[in-house]
């Protein structure tokens, strides 16, 4: 390119940055700096020609332009010769001072320029701005700035000017009258400084090493005294800020002795500016530096100001510290850094200020005053070193300090001490109790302010090692005590972490002293990171000591005993989820401890609390099992005694556990393991003395009035009872006869050192006790001494009398600890191995007292446990022998009953509403209600609910266990069915349920030994078999449970084995799902199946009964249940007719009769039956009596005419004359609804409308099947035009009004709106046809409502056909066959659905297997030249389809289906029929599958043909070209002709920039034919580019694909770069903004990677001419994709 092209281009490109969009600007300085990286000084000569020619160009373009010459300036600054840099300076201080005025952004670019220039031209730079800075004169405000930022962007050149810059400075400093001008003095002052102090720094590297400080020292002292006595006294806030920021640097050149003059002066007068100013950073920052300097040459007036200099100071360390505020945050660490400054100099009277403040009673200035002390310590730690004991001893207040945000303060600077030393010192122990004492505060705080607690059991036992919790910053409100405790906690845990496993020196000093921390309850909160950082400890003794024990107590007795640890860290571990995961961090520590705990305990502990943890670590505390993980934790324990074996230290432990007991009396669960704990140890003594005495402390000492401490104490007593039973109860029998239970002389005092509700509780625990030793004592012991010794005290601690009478407790804890007592001694009988063979004398009378408790229990609520506990010590005393009398077993079954039954759903004043009573009147949406309310679930009386019905079913089986007949069966059931029978819906539902459950019971327990009559099987089930219709659903399931049941038990009396599974029977369990909430249809008709069901397995001489229990059922209050007695009548009557012949006309007659009198469903059936026996033999007659019936039909009509379809002959002759009906007149008739209406209204007619409804009816019955599938052909295609000549079909006028009536009533169950009704009839025809598949494939993909519109008719249709091809096959030829007569049809729509209907068949490979696609092919290709459009287009989709459905066929058919779709392809005049597009896309399918010789003699046709389509304003034409150009291409297979070549060549341009295409569909087949091009186009490289980058779904970076696809067609194919430029030319016109802005982009890397011979090739004249007018485009886009290209043509610079 030669120079005038150059400067052409640039000229393009600088004349473009003024343009409006910002992206534009953007691009076309990215492009200038491109060509700027080549051609660097062309680049700056031009930016500054252009900026000298355009005088009047605005400031920001000429901001932008001064931007790109610094950009290129920066990156060339070693290319630039002296002449060009000379002519940059001169521009750019032009541009600098061209106006007075400040115009920032521009003025600030100039002076940029200058900078960048003068890192390297430093003097010629200086030359021009001294040039600009003369003496006398003030200055251009950016002069300065410009000399100010040379300073220090160039030190050692700068340096050398800055005596005769301060020199012609100075004297301006008075002339300076406006703030603006004095700001910029200053910033120049404080750069100037800056830069001198860094050459000062580094002289070794300095070109002029003599240069010393006394140089500038006499000139920054002149400034200074402007700067301080004049400039600092404004008003101006902004002046102030400058001034004192140049002071700081200042500060450092001046005279030693000035500035120990002025110090005095200076330093108020910087104090000062913080009452002035609200953002002090600038102010602290500068102080800092001051102070330095005053250090640094050892000030000895700095000791007068240190007074006020610390109180200033530290009123700023004391301003609230907001994390959102930065300049807040800076200040603070400025202001520190004085501190720090000052304590180096001063540590005394530092420390003399600061620690008094430790005990003011500002909050603010506790904290400050502690932010400052851990400052300190850490930054001024040699000085401090010496004054650690006055530093400690001044901690005290501090730690007695109870507000959060100090308490955080302390422990931050505690944490400082542990790293310099202080913890070592007397009185660092105070401060790791401080720490730990934060550490266990309570986790309220955390829940309150930043959510729970991690609660996770595995949080310990993920890691061994865990790292400390990052701090967040948060905000600090004034009342957020909350929040503040919560930050408290966590740093003050991760401090101990920290300084336990970070700070080497600290291990002697934690260790072992943190060990006296674990036993105190006030440290409980703090034992998980006190195990964690005693492990880390502990581990680190090891690794020094591998032998030796790692505790020495050497008469330390502050430390906690071996005996002590064990016991504190077991009980904690019972809870292991609380205080962030203890449990693991205990038992961790445990591990570690395990040879001081006891030298044997390291091998079994080493594979024991490896698998407690991971235990642990399975489970959250959501998830975690409490009882199973103490059950773990008791057998370690008993591993561990058992390990350990020592009699002396068992007895220890066991002592320190009883010590240790109080110190839970908070915690009642961690107590209650104790307790369990202790029954361990103690079982696990083999000395009964301590044994005895434990005990008997424990029982002197027990908390009885705490139900937890009752419950742990008798869990204790039983465990220990499993190894020394009798020592264990004679140590109850003992305390029984103890004072306790003396009486007194007086009757007004019973007791005389316990109150009567103490005592009753004391009673309570004993009885409980006696339980537990019942349960735990070993079996061949307890029979011994059940009677005599547990049940004997049991009972005496129970009653209680008074001068000789009986009194009864009122006590609740007392009866339930008897019920759960006498519970647990019985089953631990019954678990006996001769527990079936002992005889309880006491039964009786045990059984009589837990009646009594259920008898006392109010009847309609459900509030305590009592009467599940009384009833499951009935379950196993009835097993027990003797057996309960006739009547005491039947009282008994009665109370239980009645205690269960009668409990109302909810507990009263729950919510406000009682029980609604099943009245006559009651509706299934009021079922409904109230089954809801049942099914709720309570918090509380839900569950012990549940509870208590499986106690009283457990008692129910127990006691039919005894009587396995079905007599003790019936027994059962006339207990039962009051409550069966009962108004109240939530006794029924639980009778019900208890009845099923017997029964299943029954069953499962059945042993026949001899085949006997079920005699009572009629009564049963004529009792539950109407249930099934029941209001509530969940009785309703119970009662076919209950049906289930009893027809297994009599195929069981039958002799049938108990695994058979009769088919009839099973049906039942289908049935039962559908009755949760299902309408009365479905309802009564399970009613009948079941029936059914019944009729089909009831013995004949039980069938009476069952009916006559049936008839009594009519009269049933509940409507809905006397209905299914009518349902399951009349099914047996039906299935058993030859057993009551003569009954059955009588029958029928009755509800035939009833029909015109009611409603009744039963009598509707009996109609039903009637229309079923005169259509047999009138079957016309009753066609056209029902057809004449209004429209729409009422529901009687619809169910008559089901009824019609219960006999397959019958219907087979009712479906043909209603097909005749449909078919014999037009469907529609055409009507103007006005006079003026454009086109007329079709108007369906009356009778086909009918016939439809009705097919629609008949076809719906389920008997209609066999008719159906006779005329399936028939129906089908009958059905498929009627709907396709129904779309957009309107109703008469008074059908309308009915319709619209209808439906706003809510009455009609059916549209009928003529397609609808037509829809509905083709569904019901398949449906039952066997096509279910058909109708639901339909449904999911909404074919059907396609078929109901006009413009989604024709796709409904061929979803249709697909479905059929899939689901029914076998059905097609005979359809197709009635579907081929259409083709004459005079009814263009019926021709249009039934081609679309062949045409999608041919996609299926059935129409091979049903030898159809000849006459499929046939039959289309005679409709190609039919006169609609519609028609034409789907015979070329039929035909394309046989490349899916037949790919084998189609070389045989090739020629015609060629000839057929080219001809397609020259459809109409019409350039863009939517015939041609059917054409293209199914040539694109046919293409691949043809033979090569047929395809040859059209290829270049239909290439030449479809290219005009590659640039169709319509999509779907673009989409479909290029794809079939693809499949030409892919035809070709490499071996293309030349001719076609040149195609493909031509199409490269297009498909490669269609690439960018707006629509995702052009641009997927652009990508495909582009992949099917590459083979063609002979070069290996390009084809796996396409391959690479244009697979399907792969994101594609087009800009780096066309890069390089350039890239190769300009290695390969450079003699094609004149004819890819001119079509990409071309498309700079396109009217896709996307494609006009790909097309520059295909320009721009063509001519990048064009080679130099052949760059003549490119008209760049031309070139540059449509980009310089795509650089106009109305889109963005588009100019800043030309921009993009100009930088490009770098190339040719």
């Amino acid at each position: 390119m030669s120079e005038s092209y150059v400067k052409r281009l640039f000229t393009i490109l600088l004349d473009a940055v003024t343009d409006a969009d910002p992206q534009v600007q953007e691009q076309v300085c990215g492009a200038l700096c491109t060509l700027g990286e080549s051609q660097p000084e062309e680049a700056l000569r031009a930016c500054e020609e252009h900026l000298r020619l355009h005088e009047k160009l605005a400031h920001p373009y000429r901001t932008m332009i001064l931007r790109v010459m610094e950009t290129v300036v920066n990156c060339h600054i070693g290319e630039l010769d002296k002449d060009l840099a000379r002519a940059s300076i001169l521009l750019a201080s032009s541009e600098m001072t061209k106006v007075k005025e400040l115009v920032c952004d521009w003025q600030q670019a100039a002076s940029n320029v200058l900078v960048a220039v003068g890192k390297r031209f430093i003097s010629s730079v200086m030359e021009e701005m001294l040039s600009n800075f003369q003496p006398g004169v003030l200055p251009h405000h950016f002069v300065v700035q410009t000399l100010a930022n040379l300073s220090v962007s160039n030190v050692f050149g700068m340096v050398p000017f800055l005596t005769s810059i301060l020199n012609t400075m100075l004297p301006m400093l008075s002339a300076a009258k406006t703030d603006s001008m004095r700001v910029v003095f200053c910033c120049a002052l404080q750069r100037f400084s800056e830069g001198t102090l860094e050459y000062l720094a580094n002289l070794d590297q300095a070109p002029d090493p003599t240069v010393r400080k006394d140089t500038f020292a006499t000139d920054i002292s002149n400034a200074y005294d402007i700067l301080f006595h004049h400039w600092l006294q404004s008003r101006e806030a902004k002046l102030r800020l400058a001034v004192v920021e140049a002071l700081g640097p200042m500060s450092h050149l001046l005279p030693s002795e000035k500035l120990e003059e002025q110090l005095p002066k200076l330093l108020p007068g910087v104090l000062g500016l913080y009452k002035k100013h609200a953002e002090t950073v600038h102010v602290s920052r500068s102080l800092g530096q001051i102070l330095e300097a005053a250090v640094s040459m050892g000030s000895r007036t700095l000791d007068v100001q240190l007074d006020s200099l610390l109180a200033a100071l530290h009123a700023q360390i004391c301003v609230p510290v907001e994390s959102s505020s930065p300049l807040v945050m800076s200040n603070q660490k400025e202001v520190l850094r004085c501190f720090t400054v000052l304590a180096c100099c001063s540590p005394d009277r530092l420390l003399a200020f600061l620690l008094p403040k430790l005990d003011t009673s500002n909050e603010r200035t506790r904290v400050g005053t502690l932010q400052v002390l851990r400052h300190i310590i850490n930054s001024a730690a040699a000085q401090m070193e010496v004054k650690q004991p006055f530093i400690l001893s001044s901690m005290k207040p501090p730690l007695l300090d109870t507000n959060s945000k100090v308490k955080r303060a302390v422990v931050q600077v505690i944490s400082a001490m542990a790293h310099h030393g202080y913890l070592e010192q007397p009185g660092g122990e105070a401060m790791i109790e401080y720490i730990v004492q934060q550490c266990a505060l309570p986790p309220e705080a955390e829940a309150v302010s930043s959510g729970p607690e991690p609660t996770m059991c595995n949080l310990e036992s993920r890691e061994h090692t865990l790292r400390p919790p990052l701090l967040q910053p948060q905000k600090l409100g004034a009342d957020n005590e909350a929040l503040a405790a919560d930050s408290v906690r966590a740093i003050s845990v991760s401090t101990l972490y920290l300084v336990s496993t970070t700070v080497d020196r600290m291990g002697d000093v934690l260790w072992p002293y943190l060990l006296k921390f674990l036993i105190p309850v006030r440290f409980t909160g703090a034992l998980t990171p006190l195990c964690r950082s005693l492990v880390h400890l502990a581990q680190k003794k090891q690794e020094a000591g591998a032998h030796a024990l790692l505790i020495q107590y050497n008469g330390n007795v502050t430390l906690p005993s071996p005996y002590a640890m064990t016991t504190r860290l077991l009980a904690v571990s019972s809870s292991p989820c609380l205080g962030g995961g203890r449990g693991a961090a205990s038992l961790r520590l445990l591990s570690v401890l395990h040879r001081d705990i006891h030298p044997a305990l390291g091998p079994r502990w080493a594979t024991a609390i490896p698998l407690l943890l991971e235990h642990l670590d399975g489970y959250t505390e959501e998830t975690l099992s409490r009882k199973e993980w103490e059950e773990k934790l008791l057998m370690f324990l008993r591993d561990t005694l058992a390990v350990v074996s020592d009699n002396t230290w068992i007895c220890q432990l066991s002592l320190e556990m009883c010590k240790q007991l109080p110190n839970y009396n908070g915690t009642p669960q961690e107590k209650n393991f104790l307790y369990k704990c202790i029954g361990t140890t103690l079982g696990a003594a083999s000395s009964k003395e301590v044994v005895r005495k434990h005990l008997q402390e424990l029982l002197e000492t027990a908390r009885y009035q705490e139900e937890s401490e009752r419950e742990g104490l008798a869990c204790c007593f039983g465990i220990c009872a499993s190894s020394h039973l009798d020592d264990t109860l004679a140590q109850l029998e003992d305390f029984v006869k103890s004072d306790v239970f003396r009486k007194s002389a007086g009757i007004f005092n019973i007791f005389k050192d316990r109150s009567e509700n103490e005592v009753e509780k004391v009673k309570s625990t004993l009885i409980l006790c006696y339980g537990h030793v019942a349960a735990r004592a070993p079996r061949e012991l307890l029979l011994a001494r059940v009677e005599s010794d547990i049940f004997r005290n049991m009972s005496q601690c129970f009653s209680t009398k008074v001068l000789g009478i009986k009194v009864e407790t009122k006590d609740l804890a007392l009866r339930l600890c008897l019920a759960q007592s006498v519970c647990m001694a019985s089953q631990a009988i019954c678990s006996s191995s001769h527990g079936s063979s002992f005889q309880l004398l006491r039964k009786p009378e045990l059984v009589a007292q837990m009646m009594e408790f259920i008898k006392a229990e109010p009847s309609d609520s459900l509030r305590t446990p009592m009467r599940k506990k009384a009833m499951l010590a009935c379950t196993y005393l009835a097993s027990l022998e003797p057996a309960l009398e006739g009547q005491a077993q039947a009282d008994l079954i009665h109370s239980c009953l009645h205690g269960v039954m009668a409990v109302l759903p909810e507990p009263e004043g729950v919510d406000g509403h009682q029980e609604v009573e099943h009245g006559p009147g009651r509706t299934d949406a009021h079922a409904r209600v109230a089954g809801s309310r049942w099914d709720r679930p309570l918090l509380s009386f839900q569950p012990l609910y549940l509870d208590t019905m499986q106690a009283l079913k457990d008692l129910l089986t127990s006691l039919l266990q005894r009587n396995m007949t079905p007599q003790g069966l019936q027994v059962m059931v006339e207990h039962l069915s009051p409550w069966i029978k009962s108004p109240r819906g939530h006794e029924r539902v639980r009778a019900l349920g208890l009845s099923a459950f017997l029964l299943q019971y029954f069953l499962k327990h059945l042993h026949i030994s001899a085949l006997v009559p079920f005699h009572n099987l009629g009564l049963l089930l004529g009792l539950f078999s109407p249930r099934c219709a029941d209001l509530w659903p969940a009785t309703r399931q119970e009662a076919v449970s209950c049906v289930y049941s009893l027809l297994y038990l009599q195929l069981g009396y039958e002799g049938f084995s108990r695994d058979y599974r009769d088919d009839a029977v099973e049906q039942l369990l289908s049935l039962k799902d559908g009755l949760v909430h299902p309408d009365p249809a479905i309802l009564f008709h399970t009613c009948h199946s079941v029936a059914q069901i019944i009729g089909k397995r009831l013995p004949p001489d039980q069938l009476i009964s069952l009916l006559l229990t049936l008839f009594e059922g009519l009269g049933d209050p509940d409507k809905n249940c006397s209905r299914a007695a009518t349902v399951m009548i009349n099914c047996l009557l039906k299935e058993r007719v030859n057993v009551l012949l003569e009954k059955v006309p009588e029958i029928v007659s009755v509800l035939r009769s009833k029909l015109q009198e009611t409603r009744g469903e039963h009598v509707l059936q009996a109609a039903q039956h009637s229309v079923y026996v005169l259509a047999a033999r009138h079957h016309a007659a009753v066609v056209s009596s029902l057809l004449g019936s209004p429209l729409p039909f009422d529901s009687h009509t619809c169910t008559l005419w089901r009824a019609l379809a219960v006999e397959p002959s019958l219907a087979t002759q009712v479906l043909g004359l209603l097909l005749e009906k449909m078919s014999g007149d037009v469907p529609f008739k055409q009507s103007r609804a006005f006079l003026r209406s454009s086109a007329p209204d079709r108007v369906a007619t009356l009778p086909p409308l009918a016939a439809t409804c009705a097919l629609y009816e008949v076809a719906s019955a389920p008997a209609s099947g066999p008719a159906v599938l006779e005329l399936y052909p028939q129906l089908f295609a009958a059905l498929l035009l009627r709907v396709s000549c129904t779309v957009g079909v309107q109703l008469p006028r008074n059908l309308q009004a009915k319709e619209r009536k209808s439906a706003s009533s809510g009455l009609a169950s059916r549209s009928l709106e003529p397609c609808s009704s037509a829809v509905d009839a083709l569904q019901a025809v398949l449906l039952r046809g066997g096509n279910d598949d058909v109708v639901q494939c339909m449904e999911r993909e909404g074919g059907w409502q396609l078929l109901r519109t006009s413009a989604g008719h024709e796709e409904g249709v061929t979803r249709l056909a697909s479905a059929m091809a899939k689901f029914a096959g076998p059905r097609l030829p005979l359809v197709t066959k009635a579907l081929f007569a259409t083709q004459s049809s005079v009814y263009e729509i019926q021709r249009v659905s039934s081609t679309a209907f062949l045409a999608e068949l041919l996609s299926s490979n059935m129409v091979n297997d049903l030898m159809l696609l000849e006459s499929l092919l046939d039959n289309l290709l005679a409709r190609q030249k039919d006169p609609c459009a519609r028609v034409r287009r789907l015979v070329l989709r039929g035909l394309a389809n046989t490349a899916s459905g037949s790919p084998d066929k189609v070389r045989a058919h090739g020629p015609q289906l060629l000839t057929a779709m080219i001809s397609g392809l020259d459809d109409g005049d019409d350039p863009h029929s939517l015939v041609a597009l059917e054409a293209m896309v199914g040539l694109a399918r046919l293409l691949d599958l043809v033979e090569a010789w047929d395809l040859r003699s059209v290829l270049l046709h239909v290439a030449i043909r479809i290219r005009p389509f590659f640039d169709s304003e319509q999509m779907e034409f673009r989409s479909a070209s290029i794809r079939l150009f693809g499949h030409l291409n892919k035809a070709c297979q490499g071996d293309c002709e030349d001719v076609f070549l040149e195609q493909v060549v031509a199409g490269l341009a297009p498909l490669l920039l269609h690439l960018q295409d707006p629509q995702p569909p052009v641009a997927a087949a652009c990508r495909f034919a582009l992949r099917m091009c590459g083979p063609n186009l002979e070069c290996e490289e390009l084809a796996a580019i396409f391959q690479k980058h244009l697979q399907e779904g792969r994101g594609l970076h087009f800009g780096e694909f066309l890069n390089t696809t350039c890239r190769h067609l300009m290695h390969y194919f450079p003699d094609l770069l004149g004819r890819l430029l001119s079509t990409s030319l071309f498309y700079f016109k396109s009217s896709w903004e996307d494609i006009r802005a790909a097309a520059p982009m295909l320009t721009g890397f063509l001519v990048l990677h064009v080679e130099a011979e052949r760059r003549p090739q490119v008209d760049l004249e031309q070139l540059l001419a449509a980009l310089q007018l795509l650089l106009k485009d109305p889109a963005p886009a588009v100019r800043v994709k030309a921009a993009e290209t100009l930088g490009r043509l770098v190339k040719f610079a």
